[in-house]
């Protein structure tokens, strides 16, 4: 390395990152990295997280590592972003790191190629460093390496579809292809790690990161006595592609000021957006504003999601049974692939008993079980946590009439209903 970055010499901790948030987690399975700068107009990596984390198990967070590298001496914007994320980044599942400003070196000299601007060759230099300091902070935490990007979504098996890919491979692989844009949904073996900086180092001047990855594998496995047919052949042996993609492209702008990418990769597919259950007769209510089609009426029925305006402290949404039931569990998911951070905060679940001489006592004295109740009747069950209120409803409390969501303030985004 110091070989490559003369500079290093003189700033011998050049190389060991600032770590921002984490528990510096080791050990995993899986070890995604996302390197990620300032953008002059939008940001992504908030939902980018939130899709990547969005149905994971309890086991799945205990067995991976979400590095973020931010790439700029200063953290100023981004510090703020990871609040939303207190329990991952206090269970080791997200770490955020950033280099030390000695770590780069001077990049206002140099050559143009390709006929690319001086600022484009500038931004892709960075770029090459960032990835291969982040892919060497990565390198001994776990058993594989995914490289993502901080303007993605997932798609809700990606973990699991990931492992069970890599298990059936055969033959030796260098790269296990879960997208087909760019440098997005690539997997390495941590072990291959070092060679492959090595090699980003060598060139990271000269040529963007993923020619650099495809030079790569022709050094390793091309016979230049023989054509390019039979080279890509040699190589699709080391770079095995997966179909269909488990990441989505969904950035506009891009991190180089004026750049507009509309890039989408075809075989990623349409995202599930809600899921059905087969739920008994009822009449729903909401005080929320409905957006578009998406009515609270679709995702009771499974036909599609609920999505309304930002809920403010009193809204609600209610779902009265045709007849009493006896209510064993409950459910509900907020929030969706494409929209994860639309989700209900501050919101309780309740339910309104059928027998009428027990609501009256629960108005006139509180309640008798070990919920609380409201001025109305209702029994405060639950709540909603990280976008989602599960749990089983006491037996004794009898059949249930209805049962109700609360908003107990203002929300600052607007809310979906994927699951009921």
């Amino acid at each position: 390395m110091y070989y490559y970055l003369p500079h290093l010499r003189e700033y011998e901790d050049a190389i060991f990152p600032n770590v921002i948030f984490g528990q510096q987690r080791t050990g995993v399975s899986l070890v995604m990295g996302i390197p990620t700068v300032k953008r002059e107009k939008q940001h992504y990596l908030i939902n980018t997280l939130h899709s990547l984390l969005y149905e994971l198990s309890e086991e799945q967070k205990n067995d991976c590592v979400i590095v973020i590298f931010v790439g700029e001496v200063r953290m100023g914007s981004h510090q703020a972003s990871f609040h939303s994320f207190p329990k991952e980044i206090q269970s080791g599942v997200l770490e955020v790191i950033s280099p030390p400003a000695s770590y780069y070196p001077e990049l206002s000299n140099l050559k143009k190629t390709f006929g690319d601007s001086e600022d484009r060759v500038r931004w892709r230099t960075k770029q090459n460093l960032d990835y291969s300091f982040l892919m060497l902070y990565a390198q001994p935490k776990g058993t594989f390496y995914l490289q993502l990007e901080d303007d993605i979504i997932a798609k809700p098996d990606y973990i699991q579809s990931i492992k069970n890919f890599a298990a059936k491979q055969s033959q030796e692989w260098m790269i296990l292809e879960f997208s087909q844009l760019g440098f997005i949904g690539k997997l390495f073996k941590s072990g291959d790690l070092p060679l492959i900086v090595e090699f980003f180092l060598m060139f990271y001047k000269d040529k963007p990161i993923d020619w650099l990855i495809d030079h790569l594998l022709w050094v390793k496995v091309c016979n230049p006595e023989k054509d390019a047919i039979h080279c890509e052949k040699e190589k699709a042996k080391l770079r095995i592609r997966a179909t269909p993609s488990l990441f989505q492209h969904v950035g506009i702008y891009s991190s180089l000021a004026g750049k507009i990418q509309n890039l989408k990769d075809k075989d990623f597919g349409k995202n599930v957006l809600h899921k059905a259950h087969n739920n008994p007769p009822a009449k729903v209510d909401t005080s929320l504003r409905t957006y578009q089609q998406y009515t609270l009426e679709k995702v009771y029925k499974g036909k599609d999601c609920f999505w309304a305006s930002a809920p403010v402290a009193g809204d609600y949404i209610s779902f009265t049974f045709l007849s009493p039931l006896e209510v064993e569990k409950y459910f509900f998911r907020s929030g969706n692939m494409e929209h994860p951070g639309d989700k209900l905060f501050n919101t309780t679940v309740e339910v309104l008993p059928a027998d009428e001489m027990l609501r009256k006592e629960l108005v006139d004295n509180g309640s008798k079980f070990n919920y609380p109740a409201t001025k109305d009747g209702y029994l405060k069950i639950g709540a909603f946590e990280n976008g989602i209120a599960e749990g089983s409803i006491n037996q004794s409390i009898g059949k249930i009439q209805a049962i109700r969501l609360s908003v107990n303030s203002d929300s600052p985004v607007w809310a979906i209903l994927s699951e009921v």
